[in-house]
């Protein structure tokens, strides 16, 4: 059973750096991808212009509301019943502002998520080409450590960066 087990060992030892030396790892950091490359930055500036007038929208009905409150604490003597129609004002704009603002972070987030998927799915196209190419058996997208010489995000980028119109036309 030992002689088995030394045997299994050796083998091991022996077998496993053969392998090894023709096995090509690369490591994608994907956070970098979805800030500098091209399609993620074109997709922020579309979502960007996309959401523009509505931010507008809720940051002129968030002046009208502090014009408002001022307005109150600088006439509190005036009459109860102006004073109380004033109040009533002031809580109808901060409900549909706190409405607006509730609707505006939910399509935001929405559509944040529909374009970064897009870019993912076009990374991730750029990451099978460049493996396919350059004859990697394996990359990660996600490594708690990763070593300089197998980081490939920089390839990636530049696929991206250089394709970015191979990937328009296939839309």
């Amino acid at each position: 059973m030992k002689k088995l087990f030394a045997i299994s060992v050796l083998l091991a030892v022996c077998v496993v750096p053969a392998f090894a030396a023709d096995f090509r790892v690369g490591v994608v950091n994907t956070e970098r991808i979805l800030r500098e490359s091209v399609p993620a930055l074109n997709a922020e500036k579309k979502i960007e212009k996309e959401f523009a007038e509505r931010d507008q929208e809720i940051k002129d009905m968030m002046k009208q509301s502090k014009s408002l409150q001022a307005d109150l604490e600088k006439e509190a003597g005036q009459s109860d019943a102006d004073h109380r129609s004033k109040e009533r004002e002031l809580a109808n704009i901060n409900v549909n502002l706190q409405r607006l603002q509730r609707e505006f972070r939910e399509d935001l987030n929405l559509r944040k998520n529909e374009e970064l998927s897009q870019v993912l799915s076009q990374a991730d196209k750029a990451i099978q080409a460049i493996a396919k190419g350059e004859k990697y058996d394996l990359i990660l997208q996600e490594a708690v450590y990763r070593n300089p010489n197998i980081d490939i995000t920089e390839k990636v980028l530049e696929y991206l960066n250089e394709d970015k119109a191979s990937f328009e036309q296939e839309k």
